[in-house]
């Protein structure tokens, strides 16, 4: 297995890491909202909002039990629940790609299971294209370029999956970059869902299914093996199982870390439990996310900050995150080559 000696990532001092240039790979659509967007359209929809939301934000969650996920479903749901306009829509994506253009990111992939917002909508497809006009008009009013994963619910029948597949391959460069599959591990298994991924892979588009955060080793196997996946949402337990991880770094998946909400969720007591340096030292390639901010209370350079803090990750070493984000991305090879410059760049100080 590759290793990365740390003695080769000398570092300067302490860069600002919210002006190092980055991709985020790993943000879903209602979790990007701002909190306080989230209480301004509760008021105005009439919406009540639980204190979890309110008073008492960020909510304390713990999913690694069904009670806990179903606490954490049921917030996320009320949190979406506010999204009633084109114009709620296209304001959360806007103030979203500010928020990206603030802490550094230059491309953003969003997720999003456009299942979730259909019926106020018009349907599936009206709301793919809305999600998409939204994020191209954020995108020329922030300069963050902004790439669109469609996810399927792993909770829903694999059938939905694959309608879900066809319509992401309709939007292949239009907007859509990646097929994912999000919501519980443990009520719906990768493998159920080989015949999505086989269509989204065939028309062009990244596999991104989460894998390896409330199951273990099996769980990102069946990513990796049966969904051919490009990246991996979470897989920090991949450090479980040595030969899987040398798997993972061979064929160049990269891991989709998100240290504050693995706290959150309870996935790992503190940051400092989140297996990053083990991961970054083993060779692995990674892409810090910050997964659901409205739920857990911090965006993407809190992400790189906890690298530095909890496992003394040098500037150098926090560039050659960032840069290995923009390289798992689908970020076009101008930006690309434009991000990858400006690490260099923040790196020289």
């Amino acid at each position: 297995m590759s290793a990365r000696p740390a003695q080769e990532l000398l570092g300067s001092a302490r860069n600002d890491v919210a002006l190092l240039p980055k991709a985020h790979l790993h943000l879903h659509f209602t979790g990007s909202m701002r909190h306080s967007t989230l209480v301004e359209l509760a008021g105005t929809h009439g919406v009540h909002l639980p204190d979890a939301l309110v008073e008492d934000w960020p909510p304390k969650l713990q999913a690694t039990d069904e009670r806990g996920w179903f606490r954490f479903q049921r917030l996320y749901d009320i949190a979406r629940s506010v999204l009633q306009t084109p114009g709620d829509l296209r304001r959360l994506l806007r103030e979203t790609a500010a928020d990206e253009a603030a802490e550094g990111s230059g491309w953003l992939e969003i997720q999003v299971d456009p299942s979730g917002y259909a019926a106020k909508f018009g349907g599936l497809t009206p709301t793919v294209e809305l999600v998409l006009d939204a994020a191209r008009d954020a995108s020329e009013a922030t300069g963050v370029g902004i790439g669109v994963v469609i996810a399927a619910n792993r909770t829903r029948h694999p059938l939905d999956a694959k309608t879900l597949a066809r319509l992401a391959v309709q939007y292949a460069g239009r907007g859509v970059v990646g097929f994912g599959l999000s919501n519980d591990e443990r009520r719906g298994r990768a493998y159920d869902f080989e015949g999505a991924f086989r269509i989204a892979k065939r028309g062009g588009l990244l596999s991104t299914p989460h894998g390896g955060e409330l199951l273990g080793p099996a769980s990102i196997r069946e990513c990796l093996e049966t969904l051919e996946a490009d990246r991996i949402g979470h897989g920090v337990r991949a450090v479980e199982d040595p030969r899987l991880l040398e798997q993972i770094i061979e064929r160049g998946v990269t891991l989709e870390v998100c240290p504050a909400s693995n706290v959150g969720l309870g996935v790992a007591e503190t940051a400092s439990d989140v297996p990053v340096r083990r991961l970054y030292e083993a060779g692995a390639s990674i892409a810090l996310g910050a997964d659901d901010p409205l739920l857990f209370g911090s965006r993407l350079a809190v992400q790189y900050e906890l690298a530095r803090a909890d496992h003394g990750f040098s500037d150098a070493e926090l560039a050659d995150l960032a840069k290995q984000s923009i390289r798992a991305s689908a970020a076009p090879d101008d930006v690309r080559g434009r991000l990858l410059a400006g690490v260099d760049a923040w790196l020289a100080g």
